[in-house]
């Protein structure tokens, strides 16, 4: 057994012996191969032997576009649709810009104003020409009977007037944009004279006597399409309220009347008692009823006064009043 032990500890230190002969050659190899690996650059071997530069390649500018555009050149090409200026695409000598006293505005070239604004410089006449014939093929003829303005207001007398805004801002609608305009001639409903006269108490200021317009604006509700219907709901409303007749209205006499319609008084039925015949076959009487009317409703005055015996002599056959 003593034996036993004592060969098997020589062959323990043999095997760490080993191990370690084998772990020291490796690192010694490891070492040597890193210097090796990583060598210094050393900059004063090559101090004074610096090499010349190359010579650097002049680049010629380039001309401006405009400098070399034909005159008989497609605008359209160069231009086709609303875009921020740009000096070298447009041959032309435009100065834009304040300056002091008597000196020229700056040019275009690097002109800030210039690109700021919009500009239509698309739109040449030539360009137009070629969108409304290439939009001919979604158009339909014109509709006949529409020739003029008084055609235009016969068939369409109610005029809508409503605008659109496009700005910068934290929502697209604008407010102004929701307001609706209607127009039209209080001629172009059919009204009696009662009827009239009450349409017109209803609108109040809305209608404007010398022109004979009714003007509606709608602008309480939010949307645009919303002040529409309520516009047309309103003038709906009034044109059918004056042609309602109350109970009390079928009360008033002449003398309760808030104006003076010549047609409804006594002094067509006097006449007509005096010539024997219906006025629509008396001459001059036309001018007779509106010189008693508006002397009646407006009041007396010199003009009024001279006016209506003026249309007094005419209606009898009389002739002018002789001059002292």
């Amino acid at each position: 057994m003593l034996s036993f032990s004592r060969n098997f500890e020589k062959i323990l230190l043999n095997n760490v012996e080993k191990s370690l002969a084998l772990s020291i050659s490796y690192s010694t190899e490891t070492k040597k191969e890193v210097k090796e690996e990583f060598r210094i650059l050393n900059l004063k071997s090559v101090k004074g032997k610096v090499q010349p530069r190359k010579p650097q390649k002049q680049l010629e500018a380039l001309q401006p576009r405009a400098s070399k555009m034909p005159v008989d050149q497609d605008w359209a090409s160069v231009w086709p649709g609303p875009k921020t200026f740009h000096p070298a695409s447009v041959p032309l000598p435009v100065r834009q810009g304040y300056v002091e006293k008597a000196a020229a505005a700056p040019d275009k070239y690097g002109n800030a104003e210039l690109m700021k604004i919009p500009n239509f410089l698309h739109l040449t006449p030539p360009v137009i020409k070629r969108q409304c014939e290439a939009l001919k093929k979604f158009c339909t003829p014109w509709p006949k009977g529409l020739e003029n303005e008084e055609k235009c207001e016969k068939h369409f007398p109610i005029e809508v007037v409503s605008s659109d805004y496009c700005h910068s801002a934290p929502t697209l609608r604008n407010p102004l944009a929701r307001i609706v305009t209607i127009k039209l001639k209080l001629s172009s409903l059919k009204l009696d004279g009662r009827a009239k006269d009450k349409f017109i108490r209803l609108v109040g200021e809305r209608y404007n006597k010398e022109t004979d317009t009714v003007t509606i604006v709608a602008d309480r509700c939010p949307l645009k399409k919303q002040n529409y219907d309520y516009a047309m709901y309103l003038l709906t409303a009034c044109y059918h309220e004056s042609w309602n007749v109350e109970p009390w209205e079928e009360l008033k006499s002449e003398a309760d009347m808030e104006y003076y319609y010549w047609n409804n008084n006594a002094s067509k039925k006097s006449v007509e008692a005096l010539f024997g015949k219906p006025t629509e076959d008396i001459p001059n009487v036309q001018e007779y009823s509106e010189a008693v009317s508006t002397l009646i409703n407006e009041g007396e005055s010199e003009y009024l006064v001279t006016k209506y015996g003026q249309s007094v002599r005419k209606l009898l056959g009389l002739p002018d009043e002789l001059k002292s």
